[in-house]
């Protein structure tokens, strides 16, 4: 069997390091695409990808689950694994990164729950046929410097509304200077009908979460989700309540 390229012309080159048991994604720089524990391949590595988990305070059981920008999978095989009645769908226009992923991260192989889509992100959510279809949207879209959101328009966004379902969520990663937190915050809260910034939490990077329609929260529910997520998931979700009290509390 011949080897598999991570070199594909035309895209950034899917490349590896490994440090004290972390194997980290990068597309031929040293910016960290993503990573994993070696040891705990299923479990989220990195801080901020674990708080674009955010939405399962609200949504317990979602339908479909739908991640824009594979990374390292993390988020892909998370969902896929955790929720095994919910279909994924993970967009990546890098085909270097989705053989890698496979080969190295543990992706598994598309099946009746699982496509992993070569394609623009773009296209995917101007797509008609997906608009309505989504409960969860993770939006982390970065170039090999890192750059990004390299989707940040009003319609992108707009296009991302479409696509969920009445209650739909979406979360994305913000990452940049304060110029492109508050563009991007403000073409989100031009779509959608409720938007939370939440603290930064690790190499500047910011989790939003964008309703597309306003929730009732009572955080003594909320703080129970939270204990709940912690003992079904291992995902430490308090800091994510106590960030939406602060903000409400804020705004």
């Amino acid at each position: 069997m011949p080897s598999r390229r991570f070199d594909q012309p035309g895209f950034p080159p899917a490349t590896i390091t490994e440090f004290e048991g972390v194997r980290s994604l990068h597309l031929g720089t040293s910016w960290v695409q993503g990573a994993m524990r070696i040891a705990k391949p299923d479990v989220i590595e990195l801080e901020y990808v674990r708080m674009m988990m955010m939405w399962t305070l609200f949504l317990p059981a979602p339908r479909h689950i739908v991640q824009l920008g594979l990374g390292s999978a993390a988020l892909t095989k998370f969902s896929y694994r955790q929720f095994p009645k919910a279909r994924v769908t993970a967009i990546e226009l890098n085909p270097n990164v989705i053989a890698m992923c496979e080969e190295k991260f543990g992706l598994p192989p598309n099946d009746g729950r699982l496509d992993v889509r070569q394609m623009n992100a773009m296209d995917f959510v101007l797509d008609p046929r997906n608009h309505g279809t989504v409960d969860a949207l993770q939006v982390d879209l970065y170039d090999e410097e890192a750059r990004g959101p390299v989707l940040d328009t009003p319609e992108f966004y707009q296009a991302c509304y479409d696509c969920l379902g009445p209650d739909g969520i979406m979360t994305t990663n913000v990452f940049g200077d304060f110029d492109n937190y508050a563009k991007n915050l403000q073409h989100m809260e031009l779509v959608f009908d409720a938007v939370v910034w939440l603290p930064e939490v690790h190499d500047a990077n910011i989790v939003v979460i964008a309703f597309k329609r306003s929730p009732s929260i009572d955080f003594s529910v909320l703080y129970e989700r939270a204990s709940q997520i912690r003992k079904t998931m291992n995902l430490n979700a308090k800091p994510w309540v106590d960030g939406l009290r602060d903000w409400m509390a804020g705004a």
